[in-house]
């Protein structure tokens, strides 16, 4: 659980205390903070381009590590308005279609991704945050290797298996 030290309304110091059955930082002095550890929702989509899947190495991964398009959802923004906007500003494309795959845990980061099967229309443009992309056939998808990026491969068997890609 990711948690503070010290209170961040008092500076007192956080100690575990159980709270609707669950462990949970709260203020020693008993300010009244709490903190939760929220997950933070994050978008991610398969995403289709004249009949081939996209997927993406983003510049700060090593070589060879790709996996879908993704981001952080703004605040008030509605999760198919975030995935629209992430297509568009990491591939320069447009949404034509998108279809809800399913929501996914992702504890590590603590993160809740929502994901979507999207086809788009343009012309790739990718920006600094893109090292490079990589064009795959229906195939060639079904049997890629995301290596520790198990996500992406979650996400490609549930769209296959709901949005009959």
């Amino acid at each position: 659980m990711k948690s503070y030290n010290f209170c961040p309304i008092c500076s007192y110091s956080m100690t575990i205390t159980v709270l609707d059955g669950r462990n949970v930082n709260t203020c020693s002095r008993k300010c009244g903070f709490v903190h939760w550890n929220k997950p933070v929702p994050v978008v991610a989509a398969l995403v289709s381009w004249r009949g081939e899947y996209i997927v993406a190495r983003n510049s700060v991964w090593p070589p060879g590590l790709f996996s879908l398009i993704s981001g952080f959802i703004d605040t008030g923004e509605h999760p198919t308005a975030a995935i629209q906007r992430e297509v568009n500003e990491e591939l320069g494309l447009n949404l034509i279609d998108c279809k809800f795959v399913d929501y996914y845990p992702f504890k590590a980061m603590n993160q809740i991704i929502i994901a979507y099967s999207v086809k788009a229309e343009g012309e790739i443009s990718i920006t600094e945050e893109i090292a490079e992309i990589k064009k795959m056939d229906k195939e060639s998808l079904i049997t890629y290797d995301f290596g520790p990026l198990k996500l992406g491969r979650l996400v490609v068997d549930d769209a296959l298996r709901k949005c009959l890609l």
